[in-house]
């Protein structure tokens, strides 16, 4: 794989629009309707709260809860979209069964919603993965991430703030990288090496070599050395010799 696979495609920008307009119109329907959402919500060990594995990442307490969840959504849809198409939409769908299923078994026993569990799977997921690719455009994605989005690690402890779900928190950054060890990657491109990059080279063989001496200096070696030099190589010569008797006895 090479640079020239990471094409740009409406679905770079159709997803994360998509995905976002889709919080942003269940939140509208539970303001329009009053429609009382958070039970819905991941409910720890209540086989009722399993529900909110599946409907949590769509359900927000208030506009400064969703917007806060929007923007870092649309931005790291955009980059997996772009840097990983293959294996966005399983990174997303296990991500947030993953992150569930965890915050459902430690967390505290309280409705949790919200993004947020998603947002921490793409970040470690974008993070650790390009780390492991060990390819130039990917781990500077993976310091771009932490660049804008490393001050979140702080939030996957329970004595920062209370009000928060650092259990959906801690369940997203563990599930991101859990699913890094399960997606493989193609084989980037490598770096080309040339014939005198290698370690077995010896430049004593190559013609283009030999007229440069150990210090570098040019040796201007002439045409009938190098002629000399190739008729006496040791490699077998076979002449076929055919008689004129035999030609004209063939006419």
């Amino acid at each position: 794989m090479s640079d020239t696979n990471f094409k740009f495609s409406n679905s770079v920008i159709g997803l994360p629009l998509f995905f976002v307009l889709f919080l942003w119109i269940i939140y509208w329907m539970q303001i329009r309707f009053d429609f009382d959402f958070y039970r819905y919500g991941i409910y720890p060990r209540d086989f009722l709260g399993l529900q909110g594995v599946l409907f949590s990442p769509f359900i927000h307490e208030n506009l400064d809860h969703l917007y806060n969840n929007s923007i870092p959504l649309l931005i790291l849809l955009a980059a997996i979209q772009f840097f990983y198409p293959k294996l966005t939409f399983g990174v997303i769908v296990y991500g947030i069964l993953f992150s569930g299923v965890i915050t459902w078994i430690v967390g505290r026993e309280n409705f949790h919603i919200g993004a947020s569990g998603l947002i921490y799977v793409l970040v470690s997921f974008i993070f650790f993965k390009g780390i492991q690719t060990k390819y130039y455009r990917l781990v500077a994605l993976s310091l771009t991430v932490i660049l804008l989005y490393g001050g979140m690690i702080w939030y996957v402890f329970p004595d920062v703030d209370q009000s928060i779900s650092w259990e959906g928190h801690l369940a997203g950054l563990i599930s991101g990288f859990v699913l890094t060890l399960f997606y493989r990657t193609p084989e980037y491109a490598k770096p080309i090496v040339y014939e005198w990059q290698r370690p077995d080279f010896d430049p004593s063989n190559d013609p283009f070599m030999k007229h440069f001496d150990e210090e570098g200096n040019f040796v201007n070696i002439s045409h009938e050395e190098e002629n000399q030099e190739y008729f006496s190589s040791s490699y077998p010569v076979n002449y076929i010799v055919v008689r004129k008797s035999e030609l004209d006895s063939e006419d």
